[in-house]
């Protein structure tokens, strides 16, 4: 088994990862004349300072707009509308001088019911006491996502293009083909949890919001920077918000999303703009959800110490209740047979492995340890630094040959920031994780999420956005060994000398006016 202590050490005080090649993480500085020459197009700043916020309402602020003149009937009807039923009530019950007493003191009793009853099931599942901003906080894939400036960032699954969201809920597309670089924005797009692209498809883009889904249909001809809001279909479900993960089929002919709220994963059918709830008791709601590459399975965690593995042919699902806490991220092997998964609290990376046999059960029996992630320091010249701790998120490579383990680090520990730690990862004989080395950003900074390419050509391609805004690609070139790849054609021979621009390259055919 496989532990932080076999790595190399961290790199040393202002040096930034910029390669693999020869099986070495090359170093730099952030102002090397390489590194500028090869990651230009894509290299991006996005400061915090630049971006404002959403406001959000304040309900103090309201009596500066109501009419104080309106009726009870009109005060209740906004409170059902603000608040629901809980809202109703409290507006009836203090009413006493408008309604009748016997109203008033039934819907305070009713209301006093329904708060106790809220406070036993918020005991029982300790989230739902949580405000939406902070749920989305605790269960995002995105570390510290309140006070990142990029809290999402989605590859195409088939061209060099990528979309990404703002703190200020506005979504930038860019692709370094073309000078125009759509942003858009809809009133309903608050808090974007994620974006996913749609499988076999040039323009669709799924996004996670506070309310609801939304997909942006973004003509890649257009040379209109603004996407109208009628470019952006519409997706909610009463009591399914705020959502907080989504995935694609690989077909693209369905989209799941999760909501921790929801005990219910809803599936899509996005040209129907109908959804059917797939529905298990226990959990508390879906927090996170992954669709394996071969389209057969899909991973759905709870906030609860279990998770759910469904299989989409009879969309039946096996359990795995038996966790010390829940499970944080997770991420499939190419070919859909292995999943890696992460558990709050643990400092492990576990793995389960399904076989598809005839007259054999296609799951596993029981989840194995393939890495160890505890605490480890390393003498460096700048003194002591300790890395290890719990996982944030994992991110597997197309190729099935680079695992990337956002690790959370300690904010209160001197030296024990989070960092990025990348393994070998091996299937035969046995499946095995080998050391590769740490992904390190410019001084002061730390990983906030991260994503590999899906389809690059020489290796793999880790896109990696950080705590001050940058968002940085570190490419990690070797040959195939052999892992069946889906949809992408042979493997060019390593870079000799300064590796090729992998801007340049084709995947996918877009026409760009």
């Amino acid at each position: 088994m496989c532990s932080l202590a076999l790595f190399p050490p961290p790199l040393p005080s202002g040096q930034t990862t910029l390669c693999e090649v020869n099986n070495e993480l090359l170093a730099g500085t952030a102002s090397d004349g390489c590194l500028k020459q090869e990651l230009g197009p894509l290299s991006l700043h996005f400061p915090r300072e630049s971006l404002k916020p959403h406001s959000r309402p304040e309900s103090s602020s309201k009596s500066a707009f109501l009419d104080h003149c309106e009726t009870l009937w009109m005060r209740s009807a906004a409170a059902w509308r603000d608040a629901g039923l809980s809202g109703l009530l409290d507006e009836i019950a203090s009413s006493s001088a408008e309604v009748p007493k016997w109203l008033t003191v039934s819907s305070g009793c009713v209301l006093a019911l329904l708060r106790w009853v809220s406070s036993f099931h918020g005991s029982l599942f300790p989230h739902l006491t949580l405000s939406s901003e902070n749920m989305i906080t605790e269960f995002s894939q995105v570390l510290n996502w309140p006070d990142c400036a990029v809290r999402a960032f989605a590859w195409h699954p088939h061209t060099e293009k990528f979309a990404l969201a703002l703190l200020d809920d506005s979504i930038k597309i860019y692709n370094p083909k073309s000078a125009t670089a759509p942003v858009l924005k809809h009133r309903l797009q608050r808090s974007v949890a994620a974006v996913q692209w749609k499988p076999l498809c040039a323009s669709a883009l799924a996004v996670a919001c506070h309310n609801c889904l939304l997909v942006w249909h973004v003509d890649p001809t257009s040379l209109s920077t603004r996407p109208s809001s009628g470019c952006a279909q519409v997706l909610s479900h009463a009591g399914h918000s705020p959502v907080t993960s989504i995935a694609w089929s690989p077909s693209g002919s369905l989209l799941v999303s999760a909501s921790p709220v929801d005990t219910a994963m809803m599936v899509w059918d996005v040209a129907a703009e109908s959804c059917v709830p797939l529905q298990r008791v226990g959990g508390g709601g879906v927090t996170f959800l992954s669709w394996s590459p071969d389209g057969s399975r899909v991973l759905a965690s709870t906030p609860s110490a279990l998770f759910r593995v469904w299989e989409t042919r009879m969309w039946t699902c096996e359990i795995w209740p038996s966790l010390k806490g829940r499970c944080q991220s997770g991420c499939w092997s190419p070919d859909g047979s292995r999943l890696l998964f992460s558990v709050q609290g643990e400092t492990v990376i576990y793995a389960l492995t399904f076989t598809d046999v005839p007259g054999m059960s296609g799951g596993p029996k029981a989840a194995a340890v393939v890495a160890d992630l505890s605490e480890t320091t390393f003498t460096t010249p700048d003194g002591d630094i300790m890395v290890g701790g719990e996982v944030q998120s994992l991110a597997w490579d197309a190729r099935g040959e680079r695992l990337a383990v956002l690790l959370k680090g300690d904010p209160l520990a001197v030296g024990c920031s989070a960092t990025i730690a990348v393994f070998k990862t091996r299937a035969n004989p046995v499946f095995e994780l080998l050391p590769c080395g740490f992904v390190q950003g410019e001084p002061g900074t730390e990983p906030r999420l991260m994503q590999f390419h899906p389809n690059f050509q020489q290796g793999a391609l880790l896109t990696v956005c950080w705590s001050n805004g940058r968002i940085t690609h570190v490419p990690f070139y070797f040959t195939s060994a052999g892992v069946p790849q889906l949809g992408v054609g042979g493997n060019p021979p390593l870079p000799q000398g300064r590796p090729a621009d992998y801007a340049d390259q084709t995947l996918y055919t877009e026409l760009i006016s």
